[in-house]
């Protein structure tokens, strides 16, 4: 994108500040992992370098919930600008003893809009000592519970939640899109 995803503005408002916003009508606590930790000091989170660099999301993933002061964690990117409440709740609800809560889209699974648990951390930190860095692969270590888009469509009948900006063509279309509703 040739800019930190996290401060693209949508509607005028960066998001980050979208995501921050919500989670603190959501959850007592809310972390920022980054490389990049100035960039991030004017917001009013725990902020923190990942752990172990240059491990990609999944070095994130670990970051986060290492110093999460909680069992669960409801991660997500910095380039989800049109999260859901309803839909972050409903996965919330659903907690019962799983170390993952991810939905499935018609996409896929949506590993970046997951609930993880402390209990995932060996499991992390076992598949990237062997060289592997994405989150899935720590999903047959764990207890997974997969939830089928049929299941929380009426939270987000159009999926926005699972929206991320990726290119200058998908942010533009994001934008055309938000301008002509």
């Amino acid at each position: 994108m040739g800019e930190n995803k996290a401060f693209i503005e949508i509607e005028g408002i960066p998001i980050i500040r979208r995501i921050l916003d919500l989670f603190k009508e959501l959850f007592e606590e809310t972390i920022i992992v980054t490389n990049q930790k100035e960039l991030f000091s004017n917001f009013e989170s725990k902020i923190y370098n990942d752990l172990i660099p240059d491990k990609g999301a999944l070095g994130g993933l670990y970051t986060g919930i290492y110093f999460s002061h909680h069992a669960y964690s409801f991660c997500v990117a910095c380039d989800m600008p049109f999260i859901k409440k309803p839909l972050v709740q409903y996965l919330v609800g659903l907690i019962n003893g799983e170390d993952v809560i991810v939905p499935q889209t018609s996409d896929g699974l949506q590993p970046l809009h997951a609930i993880y648990s402390k209990g995932c951390l060996k499991p992390i930190k076992r598949v990237m000592d062997q060289g592997k860095y994405k989150i899935i692969d720590i999903y047959d270590s764990v207890k997974v519970k997969i939830v089928q888009e049929k299941d929380f469509v009426t939270f987000d009948p159009f999926r926005e939640s699972f929206i991320n900006v990726n290119t200058p063509s998908e942010l533009q279309s994001i934008r055309r899109e938000k301008k002509s509703q």
